[in-house]
């Protein structure tokens, strides 16, 4: 029994210096925006949001690569900043908001991608539907403290995908040529964190 404990203590011991170098972050939505565009009528780009969402950032400062992330988004907080549009992309049409009420996700994988630059590979939850997606991340920012107290840090992710790979297929000819929506959809990602 005396064996098990010192191994126990030992175990313990040498993990420590590991979960020193590693602090949980929360993200902030209030100084945090989940955008993206689209191409409308092939001629221009419709902007959105997510206005309501949460996660966490485990960054390990010592080894970066071993960090964590976990977002989840509500899908019925979308906004275009046209009511009509926004009840149509949280119809059965598109994101299916009563079925799909959040898209979350999460990381599989951190690797370094220049100076500040890393490329964060996760699994995207999106209507039902799982796929890997790469988000080129800028950050995270240095720490710096508001005047609550509050430690924090930011960064900057942005990523590509396919709506129809998650099955949104909604569509409409044009006449002209080409589709009323575009199926490639950008993300972009400002985010800041609190240090719990």
């Amino acid at each position: 029994m005396k064996r098990f404990i010192v191994a126990t203590l030992t175990i313990f011991a040498l993990a420590l210096p590991a979960l020193a170098t590693a602090a949980t972050w929360t993200i902030d939505p209030d100084h945090s925006n989940i955008g993206f565009k689209v191409k409308h009528l092939m001629v221009s780009n419709v902007k959105g949001n997510f206005e309501k969402h949460n996660g966490t950032v485990d960054i390990n400062d010592k080894d970066i690569t071993k960090s964590k992330v976990e977002v989840t988004i509500d899908t019925n907080s979308i906004n275009t900043g046209v009511q009509k549009r926004d009840e149509h992309l949280r119809s059965a049409d598109f994101f299916d908001v009563a079925k799909f009420p959040t898209m979350t996700f999460v990381s599989k994988k951190v690797a370094k991608a220049g100076k500040d630059k890393l490329k964060v590979t996760g699994d995207l939850t999106l209507h039902g539907v799982t796929k890997e997606v790469v988000l080129k991340v800028e950050g995270p920012s240095k720490e710096s403290k508001d005047p609550w107290g509050n430690i924090r840090k930011g960064a900057t992710a942005t990523a590509t995908i396919n709506r129809k790979d998650f099955g949104l297929n909604w569509n409409k000819a044009l006449e002209t040529g080409g589709v009323l929506v575009g199926e490639e959809i950008a993300i972009n990602l400002e985010i800041e964190m609190i240090k719990k």
